[in-house]
């Protein structure tokens, strides 16, 4: 048993190769003995030699392609607000939103002040360095929010509505992502007890903790898919302006929330949990929730658009 790690480790064969996580959660439960990351079997990435292709790298790419190749389908179906030509754009700089806002947005909320990490926005350089740090989730939110506002500013579109179409897709990303930050055994959760899926990460000392990507996983990505799709091509939410939207913004906000009660805090961000009782993830998303409220309370008590209204030009 290597240094530092407590608990009973695995025997052969799980040293030997990847086993299904199922397997090794039952495993666990009759062992009574927590699951340790390394076992799984995973790599963070592709090694090519000169360099190494991370998962969370890919993830996003999936994300973003899956995410494009969805919206396409959505505007085949009356009512889009918006042509193919849009959609073009908007895969574009909404990449470029996320790709920079999440990076922004992680220089912002989680560097300078009191954190005790000097603030990047004072090394310009170092923002360059994806790897250092990482990316914001609500920095990427605001990346792609301004995204979408250019592309329908420029294309005369109707904004809100361009977002509820945008919003069916954001749910695959977020599925990705959190899968990726598994597979690279980052952003753990907290010490659990008594919890019989609880996991010894590399990095996250000797205890079991919760592995909060999976949950988010579940929640910001699985559960918001199927509610999104279902809404999109089971319903006539998309003829309620702002509906989707708010729905997407409620759930992912309220996700968010719940999850983060499971989530370690940033390091550096610690003893503001502890002051404030929420941690900066939680009050980042209390705004969200509200918002979100108000786009559902809104559509709902405006009247439906009729069939081939807001379409946009070919």
């Amino acid at each position: 048993m290597p240094e530092g790690q407590a608990g009973t480790r695995f025997p052969q064969p799980y040293a030997d190769g990847v086993k299904p996580l199922l397997s090794l959660l039952s495993a666990a439960a009759t062992a009574g003995a927590p699951i340790h990351w390394v076992d799984l079997g995973l790599t963070r990435g592709i090694d090519l030699g000169f360099f190494t292709l991370r998962w969370y790298s890919l993830a996003y790419l999936a994300g973003i392609v899956l995410g494009y190749w969805h919206l396409t389908r959505m505007l085949r179906v009356p009512g889009a607000p918006m042509a193919q030509r849009h959609a073009d754009d908007l895969f574009f700089y909404c990449t470029l939103g996320i790709i920079l806002g999440g990076r922004l947005g992680y220089a912002t909320f989680y560097t300078g002040g009191d954190t005790g990490i000097p603030s990047l926005w004072a090394h310009p350089t170092e923002l360059l360095k994806l790897w250092n740090g990482g990316m914001s989730f609500h920095g990427g939110l605001i990346g792609t929010v301004l995204a979408m506002a250019w592309v329908s500013w420029r294309g005369k579109l109707d904004f809100v509505r361009v977002g509820d179409y945008v919003s069916v897709c954001v749910p695959f990303g977020m599925l990705f992502g959190r899968l990726a930050n598994f597979v690279n055994g980052e952003l753990w959760g907290k010490v659990a007890t008594g919890v019989p899926w609880a996991m010894v990460f590399p990095d996250g000392g000797p205890l079991p903790r919760h592995p909060s990507q999976l949950y988010e996983a579940a929640l910001e990505g699985f559960v918001m898919m199927v509610v999104m799709l279902l809404l999109f091509w089971k319903t006539r939410a998309r003829w309620r302006k702002g509906l989707l939207v708010g729905v997407f913004t409620f759930g992912i906000a309220l996700a968010r929330f719940i999850v983060e009660f499971f989530r370690e805090p940033d390091a550096q961000l610690q003893e503001f949990a502890m002051r404030t009782g929420l941690s900066m993830g939680q009050w980042l998303t209390v705004p969200l929730i509200l918002l979100g409220l108000f786009f559902v309370v809104r559509a709902l008590t405006r009247r439906p658009l009729g069939a081939g209204e807001a379409v946009a030009p070919a």
